[in-house]
C-alpha cells in the first residue's frame, strides 16, 4: 500500500506539472557541420519524440540558473546529446525502477530507509554514468591532442594560414572527439567570435592541462605576432614527451595495481596446488601415527 501511495503521488505531482508547459519543444539555432550558419532545428520523426516532450515538464525543476548551467556544461563535455530536462527525466526514470526492483525485498519495517536510498541511488546513478563519460572523453582528448597539433604543424608549415590550416583539418581527418572540439572551435570564429575568447572558451571547458597550453600559447602567437609554425612544432615536441612520461608513469604504477590480485587470486591458488597433495597424503598416509607407533 505504501508503494500505491507513493506511485500515485508520484503521478498527480507529474500530471500536475504536465498541466503547466506545452508539449511543443522549443526549436533552438544549431551549427552546420560545415556550412557555418545558423539555422532553425527542424522536427525530426524519432520513437523517443513522446519521452522527449514528456521531458521538458522537468523545466520548474532544472531551472534556468546556475544548475541548468552546471548540467549543460556537463553534457557537453560528455558528447551526449540531451538537454537537461531529459537527463533529470532519466534521473525520475532510475528512482522509479529502483523503487520498483527493489520493493519485492524490502520489509515493512525499514520502508522509509528504503525510500530514501533508492532516492539517493536512482539520482546519482545517472550523475555516475555522466562522470565516466567525461572522464573517458578526457583521456580521448589528451591521447588525439598531439596529433592534431602535428597536423596544424604540417598545415601551416606548407604555406596556409591557422584558420585554413585548422578548417583542413576538420574536413580531412577521420570523426573523434578532437576533431569535434576542433570544428567547434571554428564554427565559433566563424560566426563571430574572436579567435582568442574561443580558445579561451575551449580551454575552460574541459580544464585539461595540455589544452590550456595549447590555447595559450596561440593566443600568445596571435597576441604578439609570432610565428605559429614554430609555436605548433615546440608545442608537439613537448606534448609528446608529456605523453611518453604519462605512459612511463602508468607502467609504473600497473606492479601495484597486480600487487591485489596477486595476493588475493594467484597467490592462494598456486599455495593449494603445491600444499593440496602433501596435505591429501599427509591425512591419507597419517605419519605422526608411525612416530608414536
Amino acid at each position: 500500500m505504501f508503494f500505491i501511495a507513493v506511485l500515485l503521488w508520484f503521478l498527480c505531482a507529474f500530471s500536475f506539472v504536465l498541466g503547466l508547459f506545452p508539449l511543443e519543444m522549443e526549436a533552438r539555432p544549431t551549427l552546420q557541420a560545415f556550412g557555418y550558419e545558423l539555422r532553425p532545428t527542424k522536427k525530426r520523426k524519432n520513437p523517443l519524440a513522446i519521452v522527449r516532450s514528456v521531458a521538458m515538464f522537468n523545466r520548474p525543476f532544472v531551472g534556468s540558473g546556475q544548475l541548468r548551467e552546471k548540467i549543460l556544461r556537463e553534457l557537453s563535455m560528455a558528447h551526449v546529446n540531451l538537454t537537461p530536462e531529459e537527463f533529470w527525466l532519466f534521473k525520475e526514470i532510475s528512482i522509479v525502477a529502483m523503487l520498483i526492483f527493489t520493493y519485492p525485498l524490502v520489509e515493512p519495517d525499514y520502508m522509509v530507509i528504503w525510500l530514501l536510498l533508492c532516492v539517493f541511488f536512482g539520482y546519482m546513478l545517472p550523475e555516475y554514468w555522466l562522470r565516466g563519460k567525461i572522464k573517458k572523453v578526457k583521456g580521448i582528448i589528451m591521447k588525439e591532442l598531439p596529433d592534431a597539433v602535428d597536423l596544424l604543424g604540417l598545415c601551416v608549415n606548407a604555406g596556409l594560414d591557422f584558420m585554413l590550416a585548422l578548417k583542413w583539418v576538420v574536413e580531412k581527418s577521420p570523426p573523434s572527439v578532437m576533431v569535434s572540439e576542433l570544428n567547434i572551435l571554428l564554427q565559433e570564429i566563424n560566426v563571430g567570435k574572436t579567435r582568442r575568447d574561443a580558445l579561451k572558451a575551449l580551454s575552460a571547458k574541459y580544464d585539461l592541462a595540455d589544452l590550456a597550453t595549447f590555447t595559450r600559447t596561440l593566443i600568445q602567437a596571435d597576441k604578439m605576432g609570432t610565428s605559429v609554425s614554430e609555436a605548433l612544432t615546440i608545442l608537439s615536441e613537448d606534448m609528446r614527451l608529456a605523453r611518453y612520461r604519462r605512459g612511463e608513469q602508468l607502467a609504473m604504477k600497473a606492479p601495484m595495481k597486480l600487487l591485489v590480485p596477486l595476493l588475493f587470486f594467484i597467490f592462494p591458488v598456486v599455495g593449494i596446488l603445491v600444499g593440496g597433495p602433501i596435505f591429501i597424503q599427509f591425512m591419507t598416509e597419517n605419519p605422526m601415527s608411525r612416530m608414536t607407533g
